[in-house]
């Protein structure tokens, strides 16, 4: 009599080593710690907290306020160490909500390794921003990607292996993928691959507060969406014609064509249209307060930057805003616009915009032109770099790439080099020499910020008509307009038939004046 050799999960177990049994046990209980790297991979510099992501301890300074705001953001953060995959049909009594845990992958095409790995390492800030675990990192010396699985076939090989050790679910690419590349890589690494600008577009997602910056992702998210929509399974109704090749499907299996792949792809029309429409609707408010400054001469100041660069701390410390401030990329999305004044009393408004990073995924552009907008029509533009990152120059160019997308690149510029209380004092001496018109500032401490005022006092437009009036005294109205409005007083003498002022005003409140403008 012959013995039947059971196929089920005791004689798996009993062919499995203790160690193997340990490991399989961690794993349901979700105790499994990430493999640890070897001295090879501490290269790529994806461990530990990004570098793009400051290494302050001290997050906030008094000038941000209560931070009410993220304190909400952080209470919705899932819990790292917990997933809801299940790898076993045991592990389902302990499934729990975990953190993505990603592996990252890179091509050096040109410039030196360290650009390489600054890119990596800003692309391992963005997946901590978006609220996964960065495991590892690779980064392949090739001189163009391969255009079936954008890593080469060894390289796509090895990042399997990584995947498979560190016990990852997700593949990060540092570019925009097409279509075929990212299911070639797909088909070999068999978790789900992610690029660049899916995961920028991510935390777009999750940052966006305003009915229009929600409606400006939604839009850049079904641009990007649309040409990547596949399917060729039965419910696609794929046409076919002949007796099919070797399939033998024949008469009867000429579907109606791609009907559900079609259908789809009409709604996301339909539905960016009117995305469109609802943006272009939103257009005319800001437009209204944009001419309402204008007309009443008000200078404007955007303050504008690489992203986590401390555009919102600078924004704080000047205006007292306390808008949203957090040690992350993309904090903040939706423009804030407050009322400042220079030392001498000159009105003006300053707008903190959305941050920008390398290679800005050209959906957000066009989705957040209206919001870029208040770059483009500034009177002066506040360029904030981190001098304590490791390529401030890396900085700069992409943002001014971006200025030259949205038609700023002719308004002034002021170089504001922040964080210099932690940065190389060599590097900072290296970008002033680069960049002639600069200010050196640190939000936290507030170094440089009474030089910054003087410098935007004497850049913004000022009054630049002269007059000398004299007004009678029942029209107290207009000393007051004068005292309130950007006017400079020059000098003031009251006399026997009136107040005589001497005084630069702008143009509107010239033309007031005109009935009280004396000779002498």
């Amino acid at each position: 009599m012959t013995t039947q050799k059971h196929s089920g999960s005791d004689s798996d177990a009993q062919d499995m080593s203790p160690e193997q049994i340990q490991a399989v046990i961690d794993r349901i209980l979700s105790k499994d710690v990430p493999a640890q790297a070897s001295d090879d991979n501490d290269a790529s510099g994806v461990f530990g907290k990004a570098q793009a992501i400051s290494t302050l301890d001290q997050e906030h300074s008094i000038y941000d306020g209560d931070q009410e705001d993220l304190a909400e953001r952080r209470a919705l953060r899932r819990t790292a160490g917990l997933s809801t995959e299940l790898e076993d049909v045991t592990e389902v009594e302990y499934r729990q909500l975990r953190l993505e845990r990603v592996v990252l992958a890179g091509l050096w095409t040109e410039g030196t390794l360290a650009d390489a790995e600054n890119s990596l390492r800003e692309l391992a800030a963005l997946a901590e921003t978006a609220g996964s675990e960065v495991l590892d990192g690779l980064v392949q010396r090739r001189t163009k990607p391969d255009p079936g699985t954008f890593l080469g076939s060894g390289k796509a090989q090895e990042l399997k292996d990584i995947v498979a050790a560190t016990g990852a679910d997700t593949v990060v690419v540092d570019t925009e993928l097409a279509p075929s590349q990212r299911r070639g890589l797909e088909d070999i690494v068999k978790v789900k691959v992610v690029d660049r600008t899916t995961l920028i577009l991510d935390i777009f997602a999750q940052h966006a507060k305003s009915r229009e910056g929600k409606a400006q992702v939604e839009l850049a998210q079904l641009e990007y969406l649309l040409p990547r929509l596949r399917g060729w399974g039965d419910s696609m109704s794929r046409q076919a014609g002949g007796q099919v090749g070797g399939a033998g499907a024949g008469m009867g299996s000429r579907g109606p064509g791609e009907t559900k792949i079609e259908l789809d792809r009409r709604r996301i029309r339909t539905r960016m249209a009117k995305l469109r429409r609802e943006i272009a609707a939103m257009k005319p408010a800001r437009e209204t307060k944009r001419a309402n400054r204008r007309r009443n001469a008000v200078p404007s100041v955007a303050i504008a930057g690489y992203t986590n660069a401390g555009k919102s701390s600078l924004l704080n410390r000047l205006t007292d805003a306390g808008v949203l401030v957090e040690n992350a990329l993309f904090a903040t999305l939706d423009p804030t616009v407050r009322k400042a004044q220079t030392p001498d009393g000159i009105g003006y408004t300053l707008a903190d915009t959305v941050g920008f990073v390398r290679s800005l995924p050209t959906q957000l552009v066009e989705a957040f032109r209206s919001t870029l907008e208040e770059v483009a029509d500034a009177d002066l533009i506040l360029h904030v770099v981190d001098a304590s990152h490791p390529d401030p120059e890396g900085q700069i160019a992409a943002v001014r790439t971006v200025f030259t997308e949205v038609d700023a690149r002719k308004v002034p510029e002021i170089i504001v080099l922040n964080k210099v209380d932690v940065a190389d004092p060599f590097v900072v001496e290296r970008l002033k020499q680069k960049e002639p018109r600069h200010a050196v500032v640190s939000t936290r401490t507030g170094q440089g910020i009474a030089e910054l005022l003087e410098d935007i006092s004497r850049s913004i437009p000022r009054p630049g008509v002269r007059l000398e009036v004299l007004i009678p005294y029942d029209r107290g109205d207009m000393i007051n307009k004068l005292h309130n409005s950007d006017s400079e007083i020059l000098s003031l003498e009251h006399e026997e038939s009136g107040t005589r002022v001497v005084a630069m005003v702008r143009e509107g409140l010239a033309a007031e004046l005109e009935s009280f403008v004396s000779n002498g």
